[in-house]
């Protein structure tokens, strides 16, 4: 059985909240939204996404100490999370990934491809709702 995969966007600025939410619903992802580390926490003791999106720089507790924190917690570290952020400087990529992210995807996000390049982090057992399957044979062939 399929669903709808859930994101879970950690970003403070409103427009690249805006943004990142209408492409992932375009693209048929479910999302959520936190302003801040705080704000992912509580949401993430409701439910717990499919892949969070982390951007590095947010107020109070930054991306990476909270991308630490949830790959530490073992109710949390199997959650995919892919660092999302306009940090383009040497070494960051590097940093998101010791911190425990699975992927660095550059802000601004190009409208186009970022779906797709969402749903490439997801596991393979989150069937994605609607997406034809490459693993099906037909039966009697």
């Amino acid at each position: 059985m399929t669903r709808t995969p859930l994101v879970l966007v950690v970003e403070d600025n409103e427009v690249n909240q805006l943004l990142t939410a209408s492409v992932l619903g375009r693209e048929g992802f479910e999302v959520d939204i936190a302003g801040t580390s705080e704000q992912a926490l509580e949401h993430l003791r409701d439910r717990l996404p499919d892949l969070i999106l982390m951007d590095i720089q947010l107020p109070g507790m930054d991306g990476l100490a909270l991308t630490r924190r949830l790959k530490a917690d073992p109710v949390t570290a199997h959650i995919v999370v892919v660092a999302l952020t306009a940090h383009a400087m040497t070494g960051d990529r590097e940093q998101s990934l010791a911190a425990g992210c699975a992927g660095y995807i550059s802000k601004p996000i190009d409208t186009r491809a970022f779906g797709s390049q969402v749903r490439a982090f997801l596991r393979p057992q989150v069937p994605f709702a609607g997406e034809p399957r490459t693993d099906a044979t037909l039966s009697g062939t």
